[in-house]
C-alpha cells in the first residue's frame, strides 16, 4: 500500500462554524472564494460542471449536506483522472477551523505541489475575509 505526501492547509475563522459551513458548502457560493471555480459551476444531475480553462471542463461531485461540516468533493478531470479532496469545517471555540487536505498527485513535482498549496491557502484566506466581514452573507 502506498500513501501520498499530504499537507493540511487551514484557516481559523472568527464566525460560528455552522455559518461557515452553510456558506462554503453551497456550490453556488464557491466562485466567491474558491478561485479555481471562479468561472462558476453548472448543475448536471448530482454533479457540477466547472470550466477547467485550457484543460477543459471538470466534473465535481460534493458530499451531501450534513451536520458534520464535511465539504469533501471528487473532481474528475477531462482525461479521466479522479482527485478526491477533503475539505472540513469544524468548531473551534466560538469560531471555525477550515481544513483542506492536499494530497500530492503521483506525477506532481515539488514546485507544482507548492503552487497548489499556495493556491489553496489564498482561497481559504478569501473565505476567511468573506466570513469575518460584517456585510458577508449569513
Amino acid at each position: 500500500m502506498t500513501t501520498s505526501t499530504a499537507r493540511i492547509i487551514h484557516r481559523t475563522i472568527e464566525r460560528d462554524w455552522r455559518a461557515v459551513y452553510a456558506f462554503a458548502a453551497l456550490p453556488e457560493n464557491m466562485p466567491l472564494w474558491a478561485s479555481g471555480l471562479a468561472a462558476g459551476l453548472t448543475r448536471d444531475g448530482e454533479d457540477w460542471i466547472a470550466d477547467g480553462g485550457p484543460i477543459g471542463d471538470v466534473r465535481v461531485r460534493f458530499a451531501p449536506p450534513n451536520n458534520f461540516g464535511v465539504i469533501d468533493h471528487r473532481v474528475t478531470l477531462p482525461d479521466g483522472l479522479v482527485v478526491d479532496n477533503a475539505l472540513r469545517v469544524v468548531p473551534n471555540g466560538d469560531g471555525a477551523e477550515v481544513m483542506f487536505t492536499l494530497l500530492r498527485q503521483p506525477d506532481m513535482d515539488d514546485a507544482a505541489f507548492e503552487r497548489d498549496a499556495a493556491h489553496i491557502a489564498r482561497d481559504l484566506e478569501t473565505l476567511k475575509r468573506l466570513m469575518e466581514d460584517k456585510e458577508s452573507p449569513r
